[in-house]
């Protein structure tokens, strides 16, 4: 009987082992390849040593500093947001969080698309704006309007690790930590965010990762005129067809991915500690 259910399992995890083959370890091990040879596929460096040119060091660097800044942004309002659910009913909670995830359910270019109506200098926004005696502000093609694009797409994916964590924090550790003298600002800083910092840490990398491999929100809402790693990286494969470039930047962006899911898998088991 042990032995044909340890059969069943085995059998039932052929296909995952048969999926991951073929469209995780198989289109890496493609991307290694491309990387690291040339058109002829000749064994070389000479893809990695490109990157090193200031005009990708810029795109590298303005990817950084985009990505970055969406993540703090995400961060500094998912937190609030996160821990005022986290304070409500278990039925409140549910419905609060599909409020937040409901934008999600809409296709990505059409929530993009839609930002565009809005930013536009002729947009929505404008227009109420000139309508009520005041100038037009011009927001499209801007960084502003990238980074914004950035945090609206990746917002949900800070608040619910957020909230997951700080739904299952004790309240009778709040409550003590009052009874010791601790005020609200005390409370939050010495004993929520502790025991949150494995929410943060995931909800960081959740953002941070998606932020700085984007490349559609930049071409929309940046009109072409801000490139990030997403953006050349695509180039490379669609107009420049330099495979090879384009996968030493993928082989890049997956060692970036790697070492922050390994931050995340350090943290995500780690409920933290209360700071006394």
């Amino acid at each position: 009987m042990n032995k044909k259910g340890t059969l069943l399992r085995q059998a039932a995890a052929y296909p995952h082992i048969v999926w991951s083959l073929l469209f995780i370890i198989a289109p890496l091990i493609f991307v290694a390849y491309y990387a690291f040879t040339d058109k002829e596929g000749n064994f070389t460096f000479d893809n990695i040593s490109a990157m090193a040119e200031p005009s990708y060091l810029e795109v590298f660097l303005r990817s950084l500093c985009f990505a970055f800044l969406a993540t703090v942004i995400c961060l500094v309002i998912a937190y609030p947001v996160a821990y005022f659910i986290s304070k409500t009913s278990p039925k409140m909670q549910k419905i609060l969080i599909m409020l937040v995830t409901l934008p999600q359910w809409l296709n990505f270019l059409i929530r993009t698309y839609s930002w565009m109506a809005l930013l536009e200098d002729t947009g929505i926004i404008n227009s109420l704006l000139v309508s009520i005696g005041l100038d037009p502000i011009h927001m499209i093609n801007t960084p502003f309007a990238v980074i914004l694009g950035m945090v609206y797409n990746f917002l949900p994916y800070m608040i619910i690790p957020l909230h997951s964590v700080m739904a299952k924090i004790d309240v009778r550790l709040l409550e003590a930590a009052s009874d010791l003298g601790c005020n609200q600002f005390q409370v939050m800083t010495r004993v929520v965010l502790p025991l949150s910092k494995s929410g943060i840490i995931s909800g960081i990398t959740m953002v941070f990762v998606p932020s700085i491999s984007t490349f559609y929100i930049s071409q929309k809402l940046g009109g072409g005129n801000f490139d990030l790693i997403g953006d050349t990286i695509e180039r490379q494969f669609q107009t420049a067809y330099n495979y090879n470039l384009g996968a030493a930047m993928s082989f890049v962006l997956m060692i970036l991915i790697i070492i922050s899911m390994a931050v995340m898998n350090k943290y995500s088991d780690d409920d933290g500690g209360v700071i006394v």
